[in-house]
């Protein structure tokens, strides 16, 4: 299969997954987000996945903004579910997924790189749930996947003040786990899915789904929740103004 702007190539046993938008820094527009999911259907008998976004500047710098300001809350929920279908999709890949961040990674960007099981940035790399100046919180799994990985007190201040992180202090924080120079990551992420890609395939499997089992109980129920409250907050006042304010390229005056 082809997309227009999402990206499947295979080396060997490794597939890579490339946003391919970056006119739009890469931003996941709703026919992005639907290509994203074939191709990781596509992609399902690698035995490692790199996951990762085209040009200089961007990993995936959210989800495409112009298009969500005027949803309604019922078509706000459709594109929370699409986006979750995504990043579950992704959490339970059956091989292991890295995420190449190589450039911005905020918003929906920042979560596709939390679903992912490891997170190797380039020195470029900026990475932060942006959400709260749209008006609107993380809706595809930030909020529950974000704490789990740097904790509560880190993950509320990300949140509530929609800071971002450079990659030095991402690695710092632990929201990446390895940093490399920015000319180096493709070649560095290459070798490593390599290696997942040599390890015992159903042994590596087994892995994966055990170490995902530790939060199975209480995962499901928090990214239902955040899904409704997320939908929710489509229409209101502040909503409307933090993205008609991005569109228009202006600081919002919330009320």
């Amino acid at each position: 299969m082809s997309w227009e702007t999402i990206g499947l190539e295979w080396d060997g046993d490794v597939a890579t997954i490339t946003v391919d938008r970056p006119d739009r820094l890469n931003a996941m527009n709703v026919e992005t987000l639907e290509a994203l999911e074939e191709a990781l259907s596509e992609a399902r008998d690698a035995r490692a996945l790199v996951l990762t976004g085209a040009g200089e500047k961007a990993f995936v710098a959210g989800a495409d903004i112009g298009y969500m300001a005027d949803l309604s809350v019922p078509e706000a929920q459709a594109y929370a579910e699409l986006g979750h279908r995504v990043t579950d999709a992704i959490e339970t890949f059956p091989a292991p997924v890295i995420a190449a961040i190589n450039g911005y990674a905020f918003g929906g960007g920042c979560e596709l790189a939390l679903a992912a099981d490891l997170r190797v940035a380039s020195e470029r790399a900026m990475l932060g749930q942006t959400e709260i100046d749209l008006g609107i919180v993380p809706g595809w799994g930030g909020t529950q996947r974000l704490s789990r990985l740097v904790g509560d007190e880190l993950a509320r201040r990300l949140v509530f003040f929609g800071e971002r992180l450079d990659a030095q202090d991402a690695h710092r924080f632990g929201l990446v786990g390895e940093l490399v120079a920015h000319d180096e990551l493709d070649s560095h992420v290459a070798e490593m899915a390599a290696e997942l890609a040599a390890k015992p395939k159903y042994a590596l499997q087994a892995a994966k789904e055990s170490l995902n089992q530790v939060h199975e109980s209480d995962q499901s129920d928090g990214l239902t929740y955040e899904r409704r409250l997320w939908s929710g907050l489509f229409g209101t006042a502040d909503q409307h103004e933090g993205m008609t304010a991005f569109v228009e390229d202006r600081e919002p005056d919330f009320e």
